[in-house]
């Protein structure tokens, strides 16, 4: 009964991981009208830090971690994982404002490719037959979503930096699965700090300024709980489930995402988008069911 009861417990958290994160493309893409877009990748990540950071000082006063901390052998990954982190969001934030949030949302699943891709040129970890053929449905339905006239070969540079970012996240989760077996706590308040902090002098650093505090705020919260809750809610996930289990929940994110941004800005979806939407389900599922 236990075993049921922390299962069940595990999923939810794995599936509201996915939601959170669904919550990040259309509301940042609302807020990046008021906050420029390297400060708005800063905000987000300081949000996540300071949120967790916060959660984490409560969580102590009830309860004794039994997490183990990272030491100085795990520095190297851990510079890497937070300049990783610092163009992820950059390149995201810079590619919604020239994309739609459905389009940014569902080329999200790209990281799948890019992280499956770097563990095996890299770090030399095997690719079934089955994940070929994901990567090859992902890299075909992004390459659709970046062409903004298939006849004339138009590059969508917003769905091109997109890209980019999920390819900075594959490394980073390769380098984060080097630090998987310490305290997820502490991960997220690293990222949330180092990557924010970083993002924002690299922001003010090129001119960028706001002084609209109301959505700065906003920017924070929406780190906080795409970002901060969200990364926590699926470390603890993944321990429980195992790493394939908790990816076939959190594969649905981008999904919510384009739901969310059709509601959120009431756009109807080209021919071309509903082809790549298809063939992207095709290659997620391919791609997070257990081997």
């Amino acid at each position: 009964m236990e075993n049921k009861t922390t299962t069940a417990k595990a999923t939810f958290f794995a599936i509201t991981a996915a939601a959170l994160y669904a919550l990040s493309s259309p509301f940042s893409k609302m807020l990046l009208e008021k906050i420029p877009s390297t400060l708005m990748a800063g905000f987000l990540y300081l949000g996540a830090g300071l949120g967790i950071f916060l959660f984490g000082k409560v969580r102590s006063l009830t309860t004794k971690s039994a997490e183990q901390p990272l030491t100085k052998q795990e520095l190297p990954y851990v510079i890497l994982m937070v300049l990783l982190d610092i163009a992820a969001p950059v390149f995201l934030m810079i590619g919604l404002t020239r994309t739609t949030a459905a389009n940014a949302s569902l080329l999200n699943n790209f990281e799948i490719v890019a992280t499956s891709l770097i563990a095996l040129l890299i770090f030399k970890e095997a690719i079934s037959a089955r994940l070929w053929i994901a990567i090859v449905l992902v890299t075909l339905s992004s390459a659709i979503l970046s062409f903004e006239d298939i006849s004339s070969l138009s590059f969508s540079w917003g769905s091109i930096l997109v890209l980019c970012a999920c390819v900075c996240w594959g490394f980073e989760n390769n380098c984060t699965r080097k630090l998987s077996s310490k305290d997820p706590l502490q991960i997220v308040v690293i990222k949330g700090f180092g990557s924010g902090l970083g993002a924002l002098a690299l922001g003010l650093a090129l001119g960028q300024r706001c002084t609209n505090w109301g959505c700065m705020v906003l920017a924070l919260a929406l780190g906080f709980v795409a970002y901060g809750l969200s990364i926590y809610f699926y470390i603890y996930a993944q321990r429980y489930l195992g790493a394939a289990k908790t990816s076939t929940y959190y594969a649905v994110s981008p999904f919510i995402g384009v739901a969310l941004s059709m509601l959120v800005f009431r756009q109807k979806p080209s021919l071309a988008f509903v082809i790549a939407l298809l063939i992207m389900v095709a290659g997620s599922c391919l791609a997070t069911e257990k081997q």
